[in-house]
């Protein structure tokens, strides 16, 4: 008769539904995430991650953003909680998120950490390499539960990254400065995603030895430089009017083979699936300045 009763009680236990493992991910800070289940309210701290997170099919789980979240079309519905710079927390809190998407280099840490310290889950992104950003398509897939889509985005990222680099590979290096405003004069460093950019199309970041992600750096360091291609980003998809201030230095490479190409700011200076429209401009633009060298 026991035995009846143990098998009867094996059997109605396999009826219930399986408990689902605590989920773990460690974020780009070495930071561990912890959810019970996967997250239903996400709230993002910067454009990249609300795209990003549409590119993983957790798009409808995003309740709250920050300003210039403007892609996809969808993301221009979402409620606003500040700029990336400076973060509303009371907004934050009353949109009751069970998971926040936080940038190290775009946002505060100090309001992270009170992020944190009102109970609330943060994870901390920082792509740096091209291929992270497929990294962090993998991950928000696992944070939201949306693996399938997400690690199908990733491996699409990831083919045609293999591609890019491989079209690309043993071409003549060109040395580049790549420019994001004027005033004051920023460029990108070698920690940078950009930086990443420029050596996947065979060229040679000129402040690459710089440390910062967005190094200021003076007229003369440029000229001393040399350049042989200047690419400059601006506010949008027109080319910025400060590209042409360069024309007045007549002796830089750049100027002189007119080698100064602009890339609209929101494929490039993004870290989404959409750098990888960036990146092919600016390997064709890099391979202009190959065709414009003087024949030997």
């Amino acid at each position: 008769m026991k035995l009846h009763h143990c098998a009867a009680l094996l059997a109605g236990l396999a009826l219930l539904p399986a408990a689902r493992a605590e989920l773990v991910v460690k974020d780009d800070t070495g930071f561990e995430v912890r959810l019970k289940s996967p997250a239903q309210r996400i709230v993002t701290l910067a454009p990249h991650a609300a795209e990003s997170l549409f590119a993983a099919g957790a798009g409808s789980k995003l309740v709250g953003t920050v300003d210039y979240s403007d892609y996809p079309p969808e993301a221009k519905k979402v409620p606003r909680v500040g700029g990336y710079s400076r973060i509303d927390l009371e907004a934050i809190a009353a949109l009751k998120p069970d998971l926040i998407l936080a940038w190290e280099s775009g946002n505060s840490m100090k309001q992270v950490d009170k992020l944190r310290a009102l109970g609330l889950t943060v994870y901390v992104s920082q792509p740096n390499k091209m291929e992270n950003v497929a990294d962090q398509l993998e991950r928000m897939g696992q944070l939201a539960g949306t693996e399938a889509v997400a690690n199908a985005a990733a491996r699409s990222f990831r083919q045609r990254l293999e591609g890019l680099r491989a079209a690309h590979a043993g071409k003549p290096k060109v040395r580049v400065f790549y420019q994001i405003w004027k005033t004051p004069l920023t460029t990108v460093g070698g920690p940078q995603i950009i930086s990443d950019a420029i050596t996947l199309c065979g060229g040679s970041n000129i402040f690459g030895h710089l440390g910062k992600m967005a190094p200021t750096v003076s007229v003369e360091a440029v000229l001393e430089a040399d350049p042989e291609a200047i690419v400059a980003t601006g506010m949008g998809d027109a080319k910025p009017e400060w590209l042409h201030d360069w024309d007045k230095w007549t002796q830089m490479t750049a100027v002189k083979r007119d080698n100064l190409f602009h890339i609209n700011p929101d494929i490039m200076q993004r870290h989404t699936p959409r750098i990888l429209d960036g990146a092919e401009k600016l390997c064709a633009h890099l391979d202009v300045a190959r065709s414009r060298r003087p024949a030997k």
